[in-house]
């Protein structure tokens, strides 16, 4: 291939997107990491490969790790010395099947072993919450927690293939639960405590769990939220409950009574003084049983192996998050949202992982960047949402906070605007890999991410996973190489699902995935890879990145013309009286008109002079077609429990449809100020 310089825009792409990075890593950070490591452990085992340094040769790297499925995900166990065994001969059967094809056929190994290898003193857990309460575990106390709860579920009968269900906050409890569960080879499976009840039946209802370990309360924002009727009425639903177990987050004389029949978490290990053990299981035995966010109907549970899972988030911590023993990572999440699975496989880098449960802004917007000076934290994650809402807010930690052992910072959730990325460089830190993240409950993983080896780029996600077939495709089925598309996977990955619970026939996982294009996965985001520097070229190294501009189904498609969601929201950012947005498509004389709903700073209300500044902003820096028809002022804006807006509720709401599932949302009640509103009549 000839030596030539790329740098693919698409023909309506806004003119602000830069063409040189805001980062680039220092030639140590690319010597010393996780990454070089494993290219010189891949060259002592494999001869003439067409790759060195990292940083030059991603690009060449991923290439093989697709087109060497076998040999890359073999190598990945082996770099990172994964507990259990396989058969080299059956590492990826039916390879050319999707669904279909099987991986490590034969290996068996043990979730929770993988997790609890760290050496005995090193710190594992620091849990914390709003209070400002610490509580730190060792790796040997974590042991010692898993195997006294490991001995109690057995006594109440778990074993291989049974579930267990938490109904927790983010906290040590929870990891030791999840982690004796899959030490019995039985499957785990959580929600937050902020779910509503009938939003946890819909999704417990399904998988009738054995034991249910629930909490009397929590507290967020400053309150105290008492759950023990919750519980209550949650294990009255389960007919294949044999115990409940109630962790006393609130004092007892705090709350309601606690059901006869349950148990607290101390009484319940009382006297369990086992040995720890792990049951071998196969690689494609159940670990976990995550939901669809069930704003469209009931959630689908979806099955997720212990195998696949393990090596992939390997993968992604080790290779692309650049995570060592030793680092102190951090995610804000919940127990709800597949980034809590994600974050406690840090476990298996021997890392530290830190917990909080609470607001992010308790007592008020430094809460987390408190946290990341307090705790010295390497790798620092949350959602695109915080971002934005420390920037509106007027932060600046850089001034106040020391962030000197931070390497990384993580975005996922939504799209990171373009003015997020500038946020961070500018008033976070300067001297860091800012990695946009992208995947998603379905896979438990990503599909593009960061690496920390190469550059960052304003708006976009660095690079496609290693081992990760993606593509985009356009309505047809043909690959896009210049322009936006569906986001699919052309080939099979470890951490597909094994399927959905309850769908034997596999009828529902087909047509959730593969039902589009033939034998081809099809992830339902919309967006486009963006090239960087020159094919076969040293200087600048060649780079593919991604940018995610919304999710497919809430592509906007006024006059034929799709556009992104994202891309609307990303100018709206740029308007300080807004705090947040949503759009969404109305049905209009026979097309579809773009309509912006707006959340307002407090004390500003939407007149014209706002509207004008708005749609100004919009027009300046997208195209026409962006422009909403109608920019309408709301109270609120209507989000699933783990904080994603909801655009296809509010576009069923404009047009008179029934939303199937509330009890998925946070916020329902947010979504009756979008019914009936006379601005969309006209």
């Amino acid at each position: 291939m000839s030596n030539r310089t790329i740098d693919q825009r698409t023909a309506d792409l806004p003119p602000q997107v830069a063409t040189t990075p805001l980062w680039s890593p220092k030639a140590d950070t690319i010597e010393n990491s996780n990454l070089t490591s494993f290219i010189q452990f891949l060259q002592s085992r494999f001869d003439h490969l067409p790759f060195s340094c990292p940083a030059r040769d991603y690009e060449a790297l991923h290439k093989w790790s697709v087109t060497n499925k076998a040999e890359f995900w073999s190598a990945v166990w082996d770099f990172h010395e994964v507990k259990g065994n396989y058969n080299s001969k059956h590492i990826l059967s039916d390879s050319a099947k999707m669904p279909g094809a099987r991986w490590f056929e034969g290996a068996t190994l043990n979730f929770a072993e993988n997790l609890l290898q760290g050496n005995e003193n090193d710190l594992a857990l620091i849990a914390t919450d709003e209070t400002g309460s610490s509580q730190s575990l060792t790796y040997g106390e974590l042991r010692e927690n898993v195997a006294a709860l490991r001995s109690a579920l057995q006594k109440s009968g778990v074993c291989s293939g049974d579930r267990v269900a938490g109904f927790l906050p983010n906290s040590s409890y929870a990891v030791i639960a999840m982690l004796a569960t899959a030490s019995l080879g039985a499957i785990w499976s959580s929600c937050s405590p902020d779910f509503g009840l009938q939003g946890v039946i819909d999704r417990f209802g399904q998988i009738q769990p054995k034991v249910l370990i629930g909490t009397n309360g929590y507290r967020y924002n400053g309150k105290l939220i008492d759950t023990t009727e919750r519980v209550r009425a949650i294990s009255d639903e389960l007919p294949s409950l044999q115990q409940l177990v109630v962790v006393p987050f609130v004092p007892e004389n705090e709350t309601a009574p606690l059901p006869e029949s349950a148990l607290t978490w101390s009484a319940y290990i009382e006297n369990q003084r086992a040995e720890l053990e792990f049951t071998p299981m196969p690689f494609s035995a159940p670990l976990y049983i995550m939901y669809s966010s069930g704003t469209t109907g009931v959630p689908k549970c979806i099955v997720h192996s212990a195998g696949g899972t393990l090596l992939q988030h390997l993968k992604e911590l080790s290779l692309h998050a650049d995570l060592k023993p030793n680092d102190r990572m951090f995610y804000y999440t919940t127990c709800g949202w597949m980034m809590w699975n994600w974050l406690i496989s840090a476990l298996a880098v021997k890392a530290t992982v830190v917990l909080y449960d609470g607001s992010p802004f308790y007592p008020d917007g430094n809460a987390m960047m408190d946290l990341a000076e307090t705790h010295r934290l390497t790798i620092f994650g949350s959602s695109a949402k915080y971002f934005s809402a420390l920037e509106k807010g007027g932060f600046k930690p850089k001034d106040s906070h020391d962030f000197s052992a931070l390497k990384s910072i993580l975005s996922t959730g939504s799209p990171l605007s373009h003015e997020s990325f500038d946020y961070i460089y500018r008033d976070i830190k300067a001297d860091i890999c800012l990695s946009s993240i992208s995947g998603g409950t379905d896979i438990i993983s990503c599909f593009a991410l960061g690496n920390t080896v190469l550059p960052v780029y304003r708006g976009e996600l660095q690079c496609i996973g290693l081992g990760m077939d993606v593509h985009f495709y356009d309505d047809e089925g043909n690959p896009v190489t210049n322009g936006r598309g569906e986001l699919i996977c052309r080939s099979p990955f470890p951490s597909m699902p094994v399927g959905f619970w309850n769908d034997s026939e596999g009828k529902k996982y087909h047509d959730a995935y593969f039902s589009r294009f033939e034998n081809t996965w099809a992830h339902g985001d919309f967006g486009e890879t963006i090239i960087h520097g020159q094919i076969e070229a040293e200087d600048p190294p060649y780079q593919r990145s991604v940018v995610i501009h919304g999710r497919s189904d809430a592509v906007l498609n006024p006059g034929g013309v799709r556009i992104g969601t994202a891309e609307i929201y990303r100018q709206v950012e740029k308007v300080e009286a807004v705090l947040e947005s949503i759009a969404v498509g109305q049905k209009w004389l026979d097309d579809v008109r773009v309509i912006l709903f707006v959340r307002l700073r407090d004390g500003i209300h939407l007149d014209d002079a706002l509207t004008a500044q708005i749609k100004s902003t919009i027009r300046q820096n997208t195209t026409p077609r962006h422009v909403p028809a109608k920019v309408i002022e709301v109270a609120d804006i209507p989000r699933t429990i783990s904080g994603k807006i909801v655009e296809l509720a509010v576009r069923n709401i404009i047009h008179g449809e029934e939303v199937k599932n509330k009890d998925a949302l946070a916020n329902p009640e947010a979504l009756d100020l979008f019914s009936d509103r006379p601005e969309l009549k006209t």
